[in-house]
């Protein structure tokens, strides 16, 4: 007869802790974040210094404008105080940080295969039944499934690939036809999107859906428990919560 191991009573109550995110995600998670905090903030000091948005090829002060946007405050911009110079400089730079950041993270994800094996959307999960039953999770407060913790549900997938695979590259690519001497470069960019000013608008709209998005993660985080959260995004291991 086989002899069993005794069940070990204090493991039994012992948190599961399994490995989520890899040492790719983690690094550009960060990074990441830093880029886009800055971004946002230099990009607000930008604005403040004409808040009106047009579209076409042309947008002055006495032109028709689709949209007058608010002076944003000190403590959202960057710098604080209103320097537009010096603004532009920060968004330059961190522009390069997001834009060679997304592109190693792309390499990184096709290589260690994290897009196919976590991110891939498969036809069952877009099934009706589905979709409300990962609602209901979610406004439940229930973010992983307990068969598989490791995995991301649909909500999560359907954003993810939103913010990785278009409004990122979106945002990267008005930006280009915004800079003067990528303009010069490749001056077809600009023609594609309707003209500057056009270019301009939809940088702003896709910078505001992706502040949005910051936001949402940050509350889910939050709801979802901030320690064990965070501490995955560092070490990779996470606790699944019972």
């Amino acid at each position: 007869m086989e002899s069993q191991t005794p069940p070990d009573p204090q493991g039994a109550d012992r948190p599961r802790v399994i490995r989520r995110h890899g040492v790719v995600t983690r690094v550009w998670h960060w990074v990441n974040a830093v880029a886009v905090l800055i971004l946002l903030g230099s990009g607000l000091g930008i604005s403040n210094a004409h808040p009106r948005l047009y579209w076409g090829r042309y947008g002055a002060n006495f032109d028709p404008a689709w949209a007058t946007l608010p002076r944003f405050p000190s403590w959202l911009t960057i710098p604080a105080n209103y320097n537009l110079a010096i603004s532009r400089r920060w968004h330059l730079l961190f522009a390069l940080v997001l834009g060679f950041g997304l592109l190693a993270y792309m390499i990184g994800g096709l290589v260690t295969r994290h897009f196919q094996r976590d991110l891939r959307i498969r036809g069952r999960e877009l099934r009706p039944a589905a979709l409300w039953a990962d609602l209901k999770h979610h406004l439940a407060f229930r973010f992983h499934d307990p068969r598989d913790p490791r995995a991301y549900n649909l909500f999560q997938k359907l954003s993810y690939a939103l913010v990785l695979f278009v409004a990122l590259p979106l945002a990267i690519l008005t930006g280009i036809a915004l800079s003067p001497g990528m303009n010069a470069a490749w001056p077809w960019v600009l023609e594609i999107l309707g003209g500057r000013q056009s270019a301009r608008s939809i940088h702003f709209i896709t910078a505001s859906l992706l502040a949005l998005f910051t936001i949402v993660h940050l509350v889910l985080v939050i709801l979802a428990g901030a320690g064990n959260e965070v501490r995955s995004m560092i070490t990779g291991r996470w606790r699944v919560p019972e």
